[in-house]
């Protein structure tokens, strides 16, 4: 199962998420927060790690809820 990740997710903001992890804590601290539960989700997709299908439902409603915020931030500035 392919990766998540942000840059991948938007390949056409990938200089303004940089600019912004550098001049935005809020948006840094919500970018290195899917990072981690995107990295989580692949090691739950990939059988390295076995958890309920409700702890997985739970990281992925989290993920794409701060996606769609890292969205909107991307498209205010």
């Amino acid at each position: 199962m392919g990766r998540h990740d942000l840059l991948h997710e938007f390949p056409e903001y990938q200089e303004k998420i940089h600019q912004m992890k550098v001049e935005d804590d809020h948006f840094r601290e919500l970018f290195d927060e899917y990072d981690e539960l995107e990295h989580e989700v692949h090691r739950i997709n990939t059988g390295v790690d076995v958890v309920t299908d409700e702890y997985t439902h739970v990281l992925k409603a989290r993920m794409l809820f701060i996606k769609d915020e890292i969205f909107s931030m991307l498209n205010k500035q």
